[in-house]
């Protein structure tokens, strides 16, 4: 994907105590429920890198998990600290975008 079809976000917050919201450049405004977020965390402690499958289970994610900080990663990502302890996935744009599309 070049640079002028790559998606940008305009902003990223909170949508309400848990869940996170990016209004993207294209005008699309998504809504990420916040378990369900860090259920698809992408790092290597939650996705084995060798076969991808996912390491992390449900189970092990509290039901009220929400992020505590959201900080860029350059110009490509964001990080999320989680209440959970968690904080080394890093979300991209491209992928947060294509998970928004599948969320509706």
């Amino acid at each position: 994907m070049n640079t002028s079809t790559q998606p940008t976000p305009l902003e990223i917050g909170r949508a309400n105590d848990h869940d996170v919201r990016i209004r993207w450049r294209d005008g699309a405004d998504k809504i990420y429920p916040a378990r369900a977020l860090r259920l698809k965390c992408p790092c290597a402690m939650c996705v084995d890198e060798n076969t991808g499958l996912r390491i992390l289970k449900e189970p092990g994610v509290p039901l009220d998990v929400h992020p505590l900080k959201i900080e860029p990663v350059g110009r490509y990502a964001i990080a999320i600290h989680w209440s959970d302890g968690h904080n080394t996935g890093i979300y991209t744009w491209e992928w947060l975008y294509e998970l928004g599309t599948r969320l509706g």
